[in-house]
């Protein structure tokens, strides 16, 4: 049965943001924990909008931190894979060192692109229906995710692609790719390389994005911590008593 799945969203959201992020009227949440208030579609709406936001918003925050992509081993942006040849025989010949920086920049970029999803992922919850938001309540586990992927991917796209190049320029992405390709290059006998380098950390951070969001989603469907609070007796008393 997926209505108690419904009210674990809300689980996250008491948990997860303070009174003031909430839509209801005081007065309102009074009559909710109470009893004496039913729990109408529009406020459950409103509450799954306000779970995601605190769910979309960790997801860009934790992706930008200094880290978030480089320090986890499932999101690290790795080699494009042409340039995997040309790596190993640069590290061959000393140059390891450079080739993991190299990939470290890379990453450094996807870190502070990852921040621009913050405004697109908030514009996807405020063009949300109640409809939208019941599909995804009593949708598959990845609902939300997959809602996410259908609206935000091409803006996502278009909006990483100026931050990751002045990203690229800022961290040395650039200037360290140009170097070891020209050491390649100049090895006798070697095809020369080109890689369209900011396609590929374009890329890599929206499956990063969404794989963090899918993480969240499962958390905020899943997630049993917060029953304690009033609210959350409220809620589960309801669907149990159904």
């Amino acid at each position: 049965m997926r209505k108690p799945k419904l009210f674990v969203l809300l689980v996250f959201l008491v948990a997860s943001t303070s009174t003031g992020c909430l839509n209801l009227q005081l007065s309102d949440l009074d009559g909710i924990l109470n009893g004496q208030a039913p729990l109408t579609e529009s406020t459950v709406a409103d509450g799954l909008k306000e779970a995601l936001r605190v769910g979309t918003d960790r997801t860009s925050s934790s992706l930008s931190a200094r880290g978030g992509f480089s320090d986890n081993s499932l999101l690290r942006i790795v080699l494009p894979s042409k340039f995997e040849t040309a790596a190993s025989r640069l590290r061959s010949l000393g140059l390891g060192s450079q080739v993991d920086e190299f990939e470290t920049q890379m990453n450094r970029a996807a870190e502070q692109a990852a921040l621009e999803a913050v405004d697109v992922f908030a514009a996807a919850i405020q063009a949300m229906t109640v409809q939208d938001a019941f599909a995804i309540l009593n949708g598959p586990e990845d609902a939300a995710t997959v809602y996410f992927r259908d609206r935000t991917s091409s803006e996502l796209n278009s909006r990483f692609q100026p931050v990751v190049q002045s990203a690229m320029e800022k961290v040395g992405v650039y200037n360290a790719y140009n170097s070891l390709v020209r050491r390649y290059n100049a090895i006798p006998l070697v095809k020369p390389i080109t890689v369209d380098l900011q396609t590929h950390i374009v890329d890599g951070t929206l499956h990063g994005m969404f794989s963090v969001l899918a993480t969240e989603e499962q958390r905020i469907r899943e997630d049993p911590i917060a029953r304690t609070t009033d609210l959350l007796k409220r809620v589960f008393g309801s669907t149990q008593n159904q």
